[in-house]
């Protein structure tokens, strides 16, 4: 075969297949059109099929590759064949159940759900902590297939008998990798103890411990793996750079980057619920429009900051790890690693909500001397040297003089340390001896004038002895005897006039 007749061959097959070509129902192909997709992601072309199939699935593919769908389009497909208009709850039992790890990410594939399903029959509902049970419980009694939840809430629903799950015939776990590593591991047993045991599942997530693997095998039955990508691998269209700077300087540094690559929006992470709230205060002061979207907050409080984020009227996103796991945030040019996140795996995630869908991106990580260690982590993680580059301020910030060590004050001129000890005056960036303070002349003249002792001139002490040399002389004399009395006699008190004295 000659490489003319070779070349139309390869190009067809690398290029992508569409929608159109899955044995998928019409109502279904329309939604997917509307929503403006037309050929598949590697993840999506691997997944859908198998999943078709009725085989258990691993899915591990890079974070914004398109797996919300490839689990959602074969599932509702699967479920078309108990599309009824029937407004009794029996009819519309829970049939599909995916479980999400944050309420943010639950939200979305609920989303995701409602778009491909809108022209069908089928039935979806959301359930998550932090806001009102009453009215999630009314849309369940209702009746829903498609239920996306939290593991803690479904629990309280389940334990109220609102949702009750014995016809369950397949089982999402997003984000398994989280779902079984941040404590879910007991509720998700339970949760699972309430479904039947012939059941199709499917795990998908961007990362797969081998830990994990060995956890979730336990879940599954014989099932299939699709990875479309190096384990672990982070999407290479996104620009990755590390910065070394200092705790003081890392929100000038994004001010600075975000100025410089002109970047109108950008999620910031940091490690702790304080030090987000903290620094969204702090961005806010520097005239940025920001919100801060951490677990404190109330859930109607995050649902708005995101919504506020994805119609553009917020600059910077302040989040914990709670916004790194499943948000779809259409053209977000950058994310910013404030903090280097504890687990090496959570970085993966939170630069994946940048350069989605083909789309480039930057995430810039700032590093400070005691975050090696993570960084270490991070380079074992996704096999690859990461190389720290130094960053210089361009603001003018006045800087702190530094602190003698006591050997430098110790060993210093004494001229110097006089000179240290005037007065000065600080100012914003200028530090200036201030000149010598002038004596004032005071009004009165009694003030100024030279101390002069009165007296004798006889010193105090001299003057005591005097005083009691005179007292004993006195006291050694008789006394003159008065009127005529004996010196013996006492003479009478002197009593107060008001008391009766000094009468005649």
């Amino acid at each position: 075969m000659t490489m003319e007749n070779a070349m139309p061959t390869e190009a067809a097959e690398t290029a992508p297949p569409r929608f159109d070509t899955l044995p998928l129902d019409a109502k279904l192909l329309r939604a997917v059109a509307e929503s403006g997709y037309l050929a598949m992601t590697p993840i999506q072309a691997k997944a859908i099929p198998i999943v078709l199939a009725g085989r258990d699935v691993m899915g591990a593919a890079q974070t914004g590759t398109g797996k919300t769908a490839a689990f959602t389009l074969p599932l509702l497909q699967k479920m078309m064949r108990h599309e009824n208009a029937s407004m009794s709850p029996a009819r519309h039992p829970v049939r599909a159940l995916v479980l999400a790890p944050t309420r943010e990410l639950a939200d979305q594939v609920a989303a995701n759900v409602k778009k491909y399903a809108q022209h069908s029959l089928l039935r979806s509902a959301v359930v998550f902590g932090g806001v009102d049970m009453k009215p999630q419980t009314e849309e369940l009694r209702k009746g829903v297939e498609v239920l996306i939840a939290t593991p803690g809430r479904l629990l309280d629903h389940i334990e109220q008998k609102v949702a009750v799950l014995n016809q369950v015939e397949y089982v999402v776990l997003d984000e398994a990798d989280r779902m079984l590593d941040i404590g879910f591991l007991p509720d998700l047993q339970r949760i699972l103890s309430y479904l039947p045991k012939e059941r199709q599942t499917l795990l998908f997530s961007a990362t797969f411990s081998p830990e994990i693997r060995r956890l979730a095998n336990s879940y599954l039955q014989d099932p299939v793996t699709v990875e479309v990508a190096r384990p672990n691998a982070t999407a290479t269209n996104v620009e990755q750079r590390f910065y070394s700077v200092t705790d003081d300087d890392k929100r000038a540094v994004v001010r600075q980057l975000l100025r410089q690559r002109e970047l109108t929006q950008a999620i910031v992470f940091v490690n702790s619920k304080l030090g987000a709230a903290r620094l969204a205060r702090s961005f806010e002061r520097d005239g940025l429009k920001t919100q801060a979207l951490h677990g404190d907050k109330s859930q109607d409080e995050r649902l708005k900051a995101l919504a506020a984020f994805k119609r553009g009227e917020v600059e910077v996103l302040v989040a914990t790890d709670v916004a790194a796991r499943g948000l779809d945030i259409a053209d977000l040019p950058g994310v910013f690693n404030f903090d280097v996140p504890f687990n090496s795996e959570d970085y993966i995630h939170r630069i994946g909500r940048t350069g989605r869908a083909g789309a480039s991106g930057l995430a810039i990580t700032l590093v400070t001397r005691d975050d090696m260690r993570m960084i270490g982590e991070i380079e074992r993680l996704i096999k690859k040297k990461i190389e720290i580059e130094p960053i210089e301020l361009e603001d003018d910030r006045p800087r702190r003089p530094r602190r003698r060590s006591f050997d430098e004050e110790r060993d210093a001129p004494s001229a110097e340390v006089e000179s240290r000890a005037e007065p000065r005056v600080e100012a914003r960036g200028d530090a200036r001896p201030a000149p010598p303070m002038r004596r004032t002349q005071s009004a009165d003249p009694f003030f100024d004038r030279p101390y002069e002792p009165s007296g004798s001139g006889t010193a105090i002490w001299e003057k005591g002895a005097a005083v009691k040399a005179e007292e004993a002389d006195k006291a050694a004399m008789p006394a003159a005897p008065r009127g005529g009395l004996s010196p013996n006699i006492r003479a009478k008190k002197k009593v107060a006039s008001l008391l009766g004295g000094g009468r005649a």
